[in-house]
């Protein structure tokens, strides 16, 4: 079966930074595109990255650029997401998302290209 888990959710200060993971089984890890995305109370999922199955190519949304680094780990069968200098817009539900393809297309963000999520890690931000 499938299971794709994510960790790393804390509460921290604006300014701070939070490193998450996110393991995956059930599929072929290293074959598939990983993304990360985030979802507000009363907001749609929005995507925050996405990268290809090697994790040579990442892809990063516009309102986390310089801030937040995806990798991907096919030895471990991990997806990070490393959050630097974060902010308290940044505080949302972080959902690592799979699909068997191999490049993170221009509608990555789409979160029905998806069909393996994860339940979600909470990280609050806090000015």
């Amino acid at each position: 079966q499938v299971q794709v888990v994510e960790s790393g959710g804390d509460s921290v200060q604006a300014g701070g930074s939070l490193r998450l993971s996110c393991t995956a089984s059930g599929f072929p890890f290293d074959r598939s595109l990983m993304a990360w995305f985030r979802q507000a109370p009363g907001k749609g999922r929005e995507g925050v990255s996405c990268i290809s199955y090697n994790g040579r190519t990442p892809v990063i949304a516009d309102s986390v650029k310089g801030r937040f680094t995806i990798s991907k780990d096919n030895d471990k069968d991990t997806l990070y997401l490393q959050m630097e200098n974060l902010k308290v817009e940044d505080t949302a539900v972080y959902y690592c998302a799979a699909v068997q393809r191999f490049h993170c297309s221009g509608s990555w963000y789409r979160v029905d290209e998806y069909p393996f999520w994860g339940q979600g890690t909470q990280v609050t931000v806090s000015s």
